[in-house]
């Protein structure tokens, strides 16, 4: 018989659009109810790079859109701009 399955989620910011590139901020949440996460809780990333959370079961669900900069704005600082998010089903009954 299958288990009940809880989402969680995985946003990650990182230093390109690349998914091998560092990763600069992150957030996660956790639909199991079995661990929660507060922004700023962790001083280490929970994976370097975004490859290195698909190689750990992590299913890359959205990719950022690449929007060019307008004309001179290119060193304008903003919001982070190549956010990956990242969904993993953990079975509620293990």
């Amino acid at each position: 018989m299958a288990g009940t399955l809880r989402q969680k989620v995985l946003t990650l910011y990182l230093h390109t659009s690349a998914l091998d590139s560092r990763v600069l901020g992150w957030s996660m949440y956790d639909g199991t109810g079995k661990d929660a996460f507060t922004t700023g809780d962790n001083n280490e990333p929970p994976y370097e790079t975004g490859l290195e959370a698909l190689k750990d079961g992590w299913r890359l669900i959205q990719h950022p859109v690449l929007i060019p900069p307008y004309p001179g704005e290119e060193y304008t600082t903003s919001f982070m701009k190549y956010g990956f998010l990242f969904e993993k089903l953990e079975d509620m009954q293990t």
